[in-house]
């Protein structure tokens, strides 16, 4: 349950400073924010995270099937096929 915590603390803090910068970044009254510039910052942020999180994941995918295979030299039943229990 923590790390479900953990996880959506940082997504949250991920989407928020964004958008808390965009909020304060005109500082004088003749200051303009170029919100094209600022729309694909957002946009470059998110899928560099995006793509991390991507290759983590499939990273981990194959490495499972890979180490959890049938033919693998050090694959044993669980406990519960030898039984024949499912």
């Amino acid at each position: 349950m923590t790390r479900v915590i953990v996880l959506m603390s940082i997504l949250t803090i991920l989407l928020v400073l964004p958008t808390l910068q965009l909020v304060f970044a005109a500082t004088e009254a003749g200051d303009y924010i170029n919100r094209k510039t600022e729309v694909w910052n957002l946009f470059f942020k998110m899928m560099t995270i995006a793509f991390t999180v991507g290759a983590v994941v499939s990273g981990t995918l194959i490495w499972v099937v890979w180490r959890f295979r049938e033919s693998h030299p050090k694959a044993t039943p669980t406990k519960y096929e030898e039984k024949g229990d499912w």
